[in-house]
């Protein structure tokens, strides 16, 4: 709570003030008869929900539900990092942290919300957590627990990243906390897809008694993590909490305005802004090959001076093999799955791209060829893509979902296409917001959004169709399909390279 000096204090009388109009009949009045429909709508598919809760477990799918539980708790942690977690409106920052009132009176409403976002967020991964144990008796016991367990979990994780803002130590054991969320995650993949599942099953049939008390001693923990957060907030560099929320106004600006490549920035900025890096003479072979292979070397050097980020692309090749577990052995979401993972590691190699096509001028003055520069950089996105996918087919088969035969060299075949995707996604324009909007049975659509997001998965998605095809119908022999793609891969690289301009867009 706010102590009550700070309650008293004219300045936040005045901002109390002026903050919002008091609060009429009327507003009241809708409040709850908001409150009252959401209810009423709301009741009877929750009421089912929880009657669909009494069963018993599906053995084969409580390990890739388990993974996803726990990567999406990881995701949840390694956004509220991202974000601060405590941040303030840009006015507020601007002169509420650096004035000489009390810090904790001025973070307080932010801590709050803050929590109430993480206990909600945490029910959520209890209630999912539920639904893939099952319950099979006392069904009262076992939800709450569930409840109670996820809600301490996000309110736990959220202080620990309160506490991380703070100190460069607690950030450090915020990041091994995401680690062991994702370790958790791959055990629960590997224990599930062969004979150890039994041990799933096991923690599953559990009694309520054992659930309700490690429910109990998560909530004592969350509580008091939350008590150390809370006598936290006075002692936050102000520092932190401007750059933290100069970077969520940044975001909510790209959110607002559709313009979602101006996170990419935000993160990018985020990340190299104050960093001392290291001068090293750049190999032999680099000069050798010419001109036009020195931007294409920075980008080598960006990737290999984020090792965090190969360790996690690294750690995402088991997810289709999850996914292909978790609907039970069909392989079109882990196919979708595939192919937007590797795209995605093929794009974590295009930042020198982006940044030539925020600022076409720049490009021009290294006077070299538009062409060869494109075909330097393709290099790389291509090789990374390639190494994911082969991985990720390799764990596909060897958890059974592909029959025997060389699965592993689709990823190499369909890494040149896919490496034409990336550089085509980094070179795209802003959102057009001018374009029109298309009336649909299911709504309004608008192109221009639309458009933007098609642009570059297009391109891979072409150039992938042999590979997509073998792994939809699972042939005998894939060779005819690892043909196809070969030669599907090379031309669309081919193709967008020969096309590429130099400063031209796609």
């Amino acid at each position: 709570m706010i102590p009550a000096t700070a309650r008293t204090h004219p300045a936040f009388a005045y901002l109390r003030a002026r903050r919002r109009r008091p609060a009429s009949w009327s507003d009241r009045y809708t409040s709850v008869f908001v409150l009252l429909v959401a209810a009423a709508v709301l009741g009877h598919p929750v009421a089912e929900a929880l009657a669909g809760l009494a069963r018993q477990a599906d053995p084969a799918r409580l390990g890739p539900g388990l993974a996803l539980v726990a990567a999406a708790y990881a995701g949840f942690l390694a956004l509220a990092r991202a974000l601060g977690p405590v941040v303030l409106p840009a006015a507020d920052a601007s002169w509420l942290v650096t004035s000489p009132l009390p810090r904790r009176a001025v973070l307080g409403r932010t801590a709050l919300l803050l929590l109430v976002a993480a206990v909600l967020a945490g029910a959520a991964l209890g209630l999912t957590a539920l639904w893939l144990f099952g319950a099979p008796g006392q069904l009262g016991v076992r939800l709450a627990a569930a409840l109670v367990l996820g809600a301490a979990a996000g309110a736990g994780g959220m202080a620990t990243a309160v506490l991380g803002q703070q100190s460069p130590a607690a950030d450090t054991r915020l990041q091994l906390l995401i680690g062991g969320a994702l370790s958790v995650a791959v055990l629960a993949a590997v224990l599930g897809a062969g004979p150890a599942r039994r041990m799933l099953a096991a923690v599953a049939e559990a009694p309520a008694s054992l659930g309700a008390a490690v429910a109990g001693v998560a909530s004592v923990v969350a509580a008091f993590l939350v008590r150390r957060a809370w006598a936290t907030l006075d002692r936050i560099p102000a520092h932190r909490i401007l750059a933290s929320s100069t970077r969520t106004a940044r975001v909510t600006s790209a959110a607002t305005t559709l313009d979602p490549g101006m996170l990419t920035w935000v993160a990018e900025d985020a990340h190299w802004r104050g960093r001392a890096l290291r001068s090293r003479p750049w190999p032999r072979l680099v000069s050798r090959l010419g001109p036009a292979s020195a931007p294409a070397w920075q980008e080598w050097l960006r990737v290999g001076r984020r090792p965090g980020r190969l360790a996690a692309l690294l750690g995402a090749v088991a997810l289709p093999a999850v996914c292909a577990n978790a609907t039970g052995g069909g392989l079109g979401p882990a196919a979708g799955l595939l192919l937007c993972g590797a795209l995605t590691a093929a794009a974590m190699c295009t930042a020198g791209v982006r940044r030539d096509g925020g600022d076409p001028a720049l490009a021009r003055m290294l006077a070299v060829d538009g062409r060869a520069v494109m075909a330097a950089r393709a290099v790389l996105p291509a090789l990374v893509a390639a190494a994911w996918s082969a991985l990720a087919l390799g764990v596909l088969q060897a958890v059974g979902e592909l029959p025997p035969g060389a699965w592993w060299a689709l990823g190499p075949a369909a890494a040149p296409a896919l490496a034409a995707g990336a550089l085509r996604m980094a070179r795209r324009r802003p959102v057009d917001h001018s374009m029109p909007v298309i009336d649909t049975p299911g709504g309004a659509v608008p192109t221009g959004p639309l458009l933007w997001a098609f642009t570059g998965v297009d391109l891979a998605l072409a150039g992938s169709l042999p590979a997509l095809a073998a792994l939809a119908s699972r042939p005998a022999s894939v060779a005819p399909y690892l043909a196809a793609q070969a030669v599907t891969g090379a031309a669309v690289l081919a193709a967008y390279v020969l096309r590429s301009a130099r400063g031209s867009r796609p």
